[in-house]
């Protein structure tokens, strides 16, 4: 029967404010319960066993042989160096953390003890099948984790004396470099899932697509006509669909510099002119209006056609979106030191200044003032940045004529040829 802690020592041990130097005791943590978790389930089951403890049973003590960890599994427990009625550090260890580690790997007495603060369920492994576990998994190795256990905990004696800035700077490296971890994970996480997303849309889109196309070949004269608009409205979606997947995956491969972009002799007035067409559609329906400029005698730029007409599809959709009913949105072309220079200007309630860098980066969300708040997932000038970027150019935002607005610019270089693209093409 596990030993107890007094109802009185248990209170000042809940009461007390968790010590600066947890860190200490957590940084492998996740590295050994990966371990473990990834190992064949059998052999865990054989190995651990499960304890369970009540509110104030002490699970080890200060000094105890170093014989086992324990994963928390259920409750919350305590790490208390020194007397239980006065300790000197408390460090709580809450379910899916490992505890008692350090000690097993170093083969040392225990540094601290442990007290269950509540009905807790621990997990047990003795050194013994922790060393079986290390054989069956010998990619891990031993010698790597008693050195970094043997680094931590000479952090945490560090800490008890009184010549801590180096310390501070310990715990802070080690804070980053678990958070650099984490964020590592997120992002492959996200970039998976955007992945999975995009090949999962294709099929769907191309049924849509097939299914649009068979309907006016097999619909009468008439009936088509009386339903174009459905229509075209319909193919406008899977259009703007079909945009927005294709984009996703360009990320993806202009971010690792895996894009092969398909340059050629790209008249921008024409393109501009295209997708204007396409989004007047849109725009009819609240009476914005469109306003073009174009210089006088622009050269061709070489460019990716596509991608570049999806620039300006993301760009002019955007200023469409945050444009109040009976505004405009203007469209101005010009050339300026061998830099074609494209502007596209809503009427909306524009973009403070402090988010006029973020709002290029993936999944950036700007809270604009007004009574209309469109919303989207903060990919479309992401994809405008790479892009631009790719060809050699930059893109930029700020406040439009007047104050009023926003306007959204980016330049393309016009005296590049096939033969000196910016080397993207990898």
């Amino acid at each position: 029967m596990a030993q107890k802690i007094t109802d009185t020592e248990l209170k000042r041990i809940r009461t007390t404010e968790p010590s600066d130097g947890g860190v200490t005791d957590t940084a492998v943590t996740g590295g050994l319960l990966k371990m473990l978790t990834s190992l064949d389930r059998r052999l865990l089951q054989e190995l651990i066993t499960e304890q369970r403890f009540e509110a104030g049973d002490i699970i080890f003590g200060e000094g105890d042989e170093g014989d086992a960890l324990y994963i928390v599994w259920a409750g919350r427990v305590a790490v208390v160096k020194g007397k239980f009625s006065r300790p000197e550090d408390v460090f709580f260890r809450l379910p899916g953390e490992v505890v008692g580690d350090m000690a097993l790997l170093e083969n040392k007495p225990r540094w601290a003890s442990l007290v269950a603060i509540e009905p807790s369920r621990l997990l047990r492994l003795e050194r013994a099948g922790f060393y079986q576990l290390l054989q069956a998994q010998p990619a891990i190795s031993l010698n790597l984790l008693a050195l970094l256990s043997a680094r931590l905990r000479a952090v945490h004696e560090t800490s008890r004396v009184e010549t801590p800035p180096e310390q501070g700077t310990l715990r802070q490296i080690s804070s980053l470099l678990d958070e650099n971890e984490q964020l590592v994970t997120l992002h492959r996480i996200r970039q998976e899932t955007s992945d999975l997303i995009v090949h999962d849309l294709r099929s769907p889109l191309g049924n849509m697509y097939g299914v649009l196309n068979m309907l006016e070949l097999v619909l009468p004269e008439d009936v088509l006509a009386a339903n174009r608009e459905l229509l075209d409205i319909a193919r406008l979606a899977h259009g703007r669909m079909h945009d927005m997947v294709d984009s996703l995956l360009d990320m993806s491969r202009l971010e690792s510099s895996e894009l092969m972009l398909d340059y050629e002799p790209v008249c921008l007035k024409q393109v501009i002119a295209e997708v204007v067409a396409l989004a007047t559609f849109s725009a009819n329906w609240r009476s914005i209006q469109f306003e073009t400029s174009f210089a006088d005698d622009l050269p061709l730029v070489m460019a990716d056609a596509e991608r570049i007409r999806r620039v300006l599809t993301n760009l002019i959709e955007n200023a469409v979106k945050f444009t109040p009913e009976n505004g405009r949105v203007q469209i101005n072309t010009t050339l300026a030191d061998q830099m074609m220079q494209v502007s596209v200007q809503d009427s909306g309630p524009g973009i403070p200044p402090a988010d006029r860098q973020r709002i290029f980066d993936r999944f950036a969300q700007v809270q604009r003032t007004g009574k209309r708040q469109p919303r989207g997932f903060g990919l479309g000038l992401a994809f405008c940045r790479l892009t631009v970027e790719a060809h050699g150019g930059k893109i930029w935002v700020e406040a439009g004529e007047g104050g009023v607005g926003s306007r959204f610019i980016f330049t393309l270089p016009v005296n590049k040829t096939e033969a000196n693209m910016p080397d993207h093409n990898l």
